[in-house]
């Protein structure tokens, strides 16, 4: 909470100065402790007889809104639930998420929160964060003056184009900002009241919202070329003028300029992409931690990937890292990537131009000379894995069902241990279900998925799959980031990160072939990777004022937000 307003009376006990009483403070969801105000907060405070009578604990609270909760059987319907609960006391929101994370992580985020995008005109009900359009580029300073924080630390920006499996879905994106945020206060401790979600309106080319009466948005189609640019130019701009030490993530942007705008900004604002580079460290660390149950060294691995978008190429750039790092000839391990999109293998002479990300993986035709191949001008996804035998297999395509018993049995036929990571969202856009990967290989497979599934029973005992949820990575890079008070956020920083929350995995996960910690486990390996991102920020030179050895992981730990009730009191006439 603000600073500003905390303190510590005589006994070094902490306490808010609250300035505002009355019906604005129940109004105001960073305060509002709505029934568990205590009596003399009620008469301090001008909330006499605006409560019912009873004092509740935070404990009753909880009970109350988990009921609720539970009596709402539709996914969307309990997403609505929780967002309202959000808007009027959020330390209870926050507290009730943390104490139900695997039941409730999902409802917030992923898979869920698709859904709630493609239905954002229709549950509207209350504005949050910031709607910047087109025709609000000259009007950037006004708009975050209207901003009532006293600082912001981070800020969660999309334009709305690619919002996770489901594509361009207007100003129903802003979904994925204000669930990024929560996530990262649910998983670094990142304080809500210094959290900025914003949503870049610039259109849509999805006709069902065109045509949608009820639909929120700018109803014109997306906004392209040298007026876009500018747009995200002046908004950059502002936001480092506004509020110069905050992290600024990019987020569900499309491909076309998902790319651009991380190499652009990255030098000159504190910023990252977590769908390039937030996804590619959780899947490292997965990987790590898959080659820790296989025995085999990153360094050697054949990797194969099925979608070459903005998780794919940012995935492979950090696998290639990561190989380099522990020992690899930088040009085999290239050799040793794969990537293919809708056309097939991505190839250097593809007669259409190549987008420019996917060039650094693409391959020539000496590298595949000699395979056997039905079209060498469109090399198929099975006949890619026939012919390299890759050791892991890595869905980012949306294409639900797409490995099939043939591709996954033909894997494991030239693989001892194969590592098949389908990872496309929501559940329906997975490439393939863990227990038919498991049954498909006898058992020999190691698996993480992207969406949350069960176990899978295989030879009489169960196997819990990890989920490869960037949420393990993204906010303990942006809380070391800030704790170090670093200048940039470096691909470095990423890898430690990741390999951080590889060794958070524990042994008897391990011994399932999960890769990944349990999500109860969340804030933990949050304080990890965050301490491990600020200890590479200052080996990268980017963090030169970070505190350091002892300091510095005190620091970290001191700034996570944990959702409590402190005391209140007015703040004192001045």
């Amino acid at each position: 909470m603000n600073d500003d307003w905390l303190r510590t009376d005589d006994d070094g006990n902490p306490y808010l100065e609250v300035p505002v009483r009355g019906a604005d403070l129940l109004e105001t969801p960073l305060l509002n402790k709505v029934t568990a105000f205590t009596d003399q907060e009620r008469s301090e405070l001008g909330l006499r007889g605006l409560l019912p009578s009873a004092v509740a604990t935070m404990q009753q609270q909880l009970d109350r809104c988990y009921l609720a909760f539970k009596q709402k059987t539709v996914n969307l319907e309990r997403y609505i639930y929780l967002a309202s609960l959000q808007d009027r006391n959020e330390t209870l929101f926050y507290r009730l998420v943390l104490e139900n994370l695997e039941e409730m992580v999902p409802v917030i985020y992923t898979p869920v929160v698709a859904e709630a995008c493609q239905n954002w005109s229709k549950i509207f009900r209350n504005s949050r964060g910031l709607y910047i359009g087109p025709n609000d580029k000259d009007r950037l300073d006004e708009i975050f003056d209207n901003v009532h924080l006293a600082d912001v630390d981070i800020i969660v920006v999309t334009d709305n184009e690619r919002i996770l499996g489901v594509g361009d879905q207007g100003a129903g994106g802003m979904g994925i900002p204000i669930g990024k945020l929560a996530l990262y206060t649910i998983g670094a401790g990142i304080d809500p009241s210094r959290c900025l979600p914003v949503s870049l309106d610039v259109g849509t080319n999805n006709k069902e919202l065109l045509d949608d009466p009820l639909y929120i948005g700018r109803k014109e189609p997306r906004l392209r070329g040298d007026e876009y640019w500018d747009l995200v130019d002046r908004f950059v701009a502002a936001v480092k003028k506004r509020f110069p030490t905050a992290l600024l993530q990019f987020e569900d942007f499309g491909n076309s300029t998902s790319f651009r705008h991380l190499d652009k900004y990255r030098t000159e604002i504190l910023s990252f992409n977590d769908d390039i580079q937030g996804t590619a460290a959780t899947v490292v660390a997965g990987l790590v931690g898959a080659l820790r149950i296989t025995g085999a060294n990153l360094k050697d691995q054949v990797v194969v990937f099925s979608g070459s978008g903005s998780a794919g190429i940012g995935i492979a750039r950090q696998i290639h890292a990561a190989m380099v790092e522990d020992g690899a000839d930088p040009d085999v391990a290239r050799s040793n990537i794969f990537t293919t999109d809708s056309k097939g293998l991505v190839m250097a002479d593809r007669a259409d131009p190549l987008a420019e990300h996917k060039k650094t993986f693409a391959k020539d035709r000496g590298r595949v000379d000699g395979w056997k191949v039905a079209d060498p001008k469109a090399i198929t996804l099975a006949e890619v894995v026939a012919n390299a035998k890759p050791t892991v297999l890595i869905g980012v395509s949306g294409q639900g069902g797409s490995f099939d018993e043939s591709l996954i049995k033909t894997m494991a036929s030239n693989c001892e241990r194969p590592i098949v990571f389908p990872l496309s969202n929501p559940t329906s856009k997975t490439e393939v279900k863990p227990a038919d990967v498991w049954k498909w290989t006898d058992g020999k497979c190691v698996v993480a998925t992207g969406s949350p599934f069960d176990p899978v029973v295989h030879g009489g005992k169960s196997h819990r799959i990890g989920q490869c949820n960037n949420m393990f990575v993204f906010p303990g890079v942006g809380l070391g980031a800030l704790v170090a008070k670093a200048q940039q956020v470096t691909d470095g920083m990423f890898l430690s990160g990741a390999r951080a929350l590889a060794a958070c995995v524990p042994a008897d996960a391990l011994e399932q072939a999960c890769v990944f910690p349990d999500i109860d486990a969340v804030r933990d390996c949050s304080l990890k990777v965050a301490i491990a991102v600020a200890e590479r920020a200052i080996a990268d030179g980017v963090a030169p004022d970070s505190p350091k050895g002892d300091e510095l992981a005190k620091a970290v730990e001191k700034a996570m937000w944990f959702p409590e009730y402190l005391p209140y009191r007015a703040a004192k006439k001045r």
